[in-house]
Parts: C-alpha cells; sequence; structure tokens
C-alpha cells in the first residue's frame, strides 16, 4: 500500500467523521449554567437532556455549596468557583446550598438523547 493512499484514505475517513458530527440531529450533550449569586440560584428550575452537563458558578461574595442528598455534593464555592455535575439518569433532582439551606433548585432531566439547550423554566 502506498503511503499516499493510506494518507488520503485517513483524511476521507476524519472528513466524514467531522460531517457526520455537523448533521441536524446529531445529539450532543449540553453544557447549561445555574449562576450562585445573592442567596438564589439562577435559573431555579433547569430541563435537561440525560447527558447534559450543569455548572454551577458562584458569582456571590460568600461560600456556597450545591447539594442533592445522595446524588451529588460540591465542596464549599468561593466567588467565581464552579462546580460541574453530568446527569446520567432522568428524574428531578433537588438540590439546595448546605450552608444556607433556604437556597433551592431542582434540575428535571428528560429522557432521550442530549439536547443542546435547555428551557428554563421561572
Amino acid at each position: 500500500m502506498k503511503v499516499q493512499t493510506f494518507v488520503r484514505g485517513g483524511l476521507a475517513a476524519a472528513l466524514l467523521l467531522a460531517l457526520a458530527s455537523a448533521l441536524p440531529g446529531t445529539a450532543q450533550a449540553a453544557n447549561l449554567e445555574v449562576k450562585i449569586d445573592n442567596f438564589t440560584f439562577g435559573p431555579q428550575k433547569l430541563t435537561v437532556k440525560v447527558g447534559d452537563t450543569v455548572t454551577w458558578i458562584n458569582e456571590d461574595d460568600i461560600p456556597h455549596t450545591v447539594v442533592s442528598t445522595g446524588k451529588f455534593r460540591s465542596k464549599a464555592l468561593d466567588t467565581e468557583d464552579k462546580y460541574s455535575f453530568t446527569f446520567t439518569t432522568p428524574g428531578t433532582f433537588e438540590y439546595f446550598c448546605g450552608l444556607h439551606p433556604h437556597m433551592q433548585g431542582s434540575i428535571v432531566v428528560e429522557t432521550g438523547s442530549a439536547a443542546t439547550g435547555a428551557n428554563p423554566t421561572p
């Protein structure tokens, strides 16, 4: 086999892979954010798909945590610190700040392929 044939075949395979991943309907996991500011999670309720990752970002000037009992728990997040969690099962995940339990939110994880967006609910 000539080197040129091998290289050409490799380039063709890479091009096909790139095109396939750009086709409409190709599911890709979304990366979504929840801001922590003024003792609130925003949005307070977020709807995502299985496989999506949610990142909480502390924009408050004091530490906060993100806790869903038995599911996930962040370390104390100082200002501008982030915590991410990838949802692998459907369901509703209620969470709160372990330092300020009145701060609450929820993530609703829907079945199906990961989405490229989410539907925040007021």
